[in-house]
């Protein structure tokens, strides 16, 4: 076999199991994205401003010390944040860190869906080889009554081999307090009621810091919204405000960042 041969089928070996792709850069991103298998930056990490989520202010005051404390180095809690959808549970675990990062804390977001637990060991050891400080982000979890995935995260959260490394926190949204959905089968069960408060309570439980989110009242609603307008420099009117959110089937912060878009776009203007 000549050298012309074995070269033709050194390539085509290549082809079939190329080289793994580089190690991504854990320091110079504000954010990532875990995949299941792999990290991949986040190049166009741009939340709200902090100062723009309001209607959540002691949330926002107890999120912001407890990861402060963490991109510090000092113990900080796993965070649980829970309650109504569009009150800027999200919003604010990102803004949080890119307020963290303009103050020149070395810190990052890494981004998981809930669809991924059983891949964040391997996460994990990733990240705890790192000299940096992670806020690792789930977005909208929530368990079947009996769920094992339930029992993974809890052991990930304390107690477990693969438990999550030191320079790592978790911040989770569910739209449950519990996390895990209670089962009415269980709980008619006088037997197997207690137990069953247990199990949904054992997950919640492994978080340090939980924060609730309700829905804004009617003042609070026109305070989200004249804070955006005022930052984007857009004219608003009350009545037209509430209008938007009642056809929208009620108040919340998502409603009040929706009708700031509907005004910018109304007046041709950009967010």
């Amino acid at each position: 076999m000549n050298e012309q041969t074995l070269k033709r089928i050194a390539e085509a070996l290549e082809r079939l199991s190329p080289p793994p792709a580089p190690p991504t850069d854990l320091s110079s991103f504000p954010a990532y994205h875990w995949n299941g298998t792999g990290l991949a930056a986040v190049h166009d990490f741009k939340p709200l401003p902090l100062e723009l989520i309001v209607g959540a202010d002691r949330q926002k005051a107890e999120l912001f010390e407890n990861c402060r404390r963490h991109a510090s180095g000092a113990a900080a809690h796993d965070v649980l944040l829970w309650g109504a959808r569009g009150m800027g549970k999200s919003a604010l675990a990102k803004s949080v860190v890119a307020a963290l990062q303009e103050n020149g804390f070395f810190i990052a977001l890494v981004e998981a869906a809930s669809s991924q637990l059983t891949s964040l060991p391997t996460l994990f050891e990733e990240l705890g080889a790192s000299g940096r400080r992670y806020l690792l982000f789930i977005d909208d979890i929530s368990f079947e009554p009996h769920d094992q995935n339930a029992r993974l995260l809890r052991s990930l959260l304390e107690g477990g081999v693969e438990a999550r490394p030191n320079n790592v926190r978790l911040c989770v949204t569910s739209n449950h307090r519990n996390i895990v959905e209670r089962d009415s089968s269980d709980q008619a069960d006088a037997m197997n009621a207690r137990d069953a408060i247990d199990d949904s309570l054992a997950l919640a439980d492994r978080f340090g810091l939980k924060l609730g989110f309700q829905y804004p009242n009617q003042d609070d609603y026109l305070h989200m919204v004249a804070s955006y307008a005022s930052h984007f420099d857009l004219d608003w009117d009350e009545a037209d405000a509430l209008g938007f959110a009642q056809g929208r089937g009620g108040r919340s912060g998502r409603i009040a960042w929706h009708y700031t878009i509907e005004l910018a776009g109304c007046a041709g203007r950009k967010i």
